[in-house]
């Protein structure tokens, strides 16, 4: 069974809540992205919003992932 990149990666198949806290595994699976991509846009201050827990922990809130997302939605690929 193939996922698409909005397909929440296995069990979870419903919403999780808007204050779940997600782990950079499974923020990668669900954008479709390596891992090594969030950790550079977390150093240059791009990317989605996160929250740094401890030096080695960080996790993703799964509203601000939404709503980085649809900051991106363009209709044209003259928009900046």
């Amino acid at each position: 069974m193939n996922q698409s990149p909005t397909t929440l990666p296995e069990p979870h198949r419903t919403e999780p809540n808007p204050d779940a806290l997600l782990d950079e595994k499974r923020v990668a699976q669900f954008l479709n992205l390596n891992h090594r991509t969030l950790q550079q846009w977390r150093l240059r201050g791009t990317g989605p919003r996160f929250i740094r827990i401890s030096s080695r922990c960080v996790r993703y809130r799964y509203r601000d992932l939404l709503a980085w997302i649809d900051e991106r939605v363009r209709t044209s690929t003259a928009e900046v």
